[in-house]
């Protein structure tokens, strides 16, 4: 998987590659789909959700550019894999799900493996957890229709960076947002293909598909 889905398509931070390799992928899976699970496509979880490609893994948590010592707030625990890539990466994880059993599913994967700078809360993730803010990274893993403001107001205003899919049914892209003040830049990263972001800032029948 480090080899063949990450380095020879340009995931080339040392730190991201480590703690790749280091979490067991399959322990965030069902027992049925283990045989996939370093396999390069995203997989099935439980609530109609899914566990994101390798790649897409790797490119999302290269694009935070984490030294260590960094507050991160995730929005979309999912399965709880990327939640663990992001524990060895960054100095605190705060990671919210819309779904309990998810979120409670997460926490127990998280401690099977000994890792204990992650809180997991159960919420609309579209709102961001402004009790913590700010932060120097966000990670979404579902796709809003366009960016959600409270996410980018949780930044920090010193190169905070914010990671997510933006897009609807037919289109969406993998977006780099870089905060400097009140300035907000944004980049496209790649085509990607997400579920959608449920909740306040999630999919509304009047947003189609716009993409910055």
């Amino acid at each position: 998987m480090i080899r063949e889905q990450l380095q020879s398509r340009g995931i080339t931070d040392a730190r991201v590659l480590e703690a790749m390799g280091r979490i067991p992928r399959h322990l965030f899976v069902a027992e049925d789909q283990q045989i996939e699970a370093y396999s390069d496509h995203a997989l099935p979880i439980d609530d109609g959700q899914t566990i994101s490609q390798p790649y897409i893994v790797g490119l999302m948590s290269q694009a935070l550019r984490l030294s260590g010592s960094e507050r991160v707030l995730e929005v979309g625990s999912g399965s709880g894999y990327q939640t663990a890539i992001l524990c060895l990466l960054a100095r605190e994880v705060y990671s919210i799900e819309q779904s309990r059993l998810l979120a409670e599913k997460t926490v127990g994967r998280l401690a099977q493996l000994g890792l204990k700078n992650a809180r997991v809360f159960v919420g609309d993730g579209g709102y961001g957890l402004v009790e913590f803010a700010p932060y120097d990274a966000i990670l979404c893993a579902a796709a809003p229709p366009s960016v959600p403001d409270p996410l980018r107001q949780q930044l920090t205003p010193q190169g905070g960076r914010l990671v997510l899919p933006v897009g609807g049914a037919q289109r969406q892209f993998l977006l780099l947002i870089e905060r400097t003040g009140e300035q907000f830049r944004a980049r496209r990263l790649s085509a990607v293909r997400f579920v959608p972001l449920v909740g306040r800032y999630g999919e509304h029948s009047d947003a189609g598909d716009r993409t910055p």
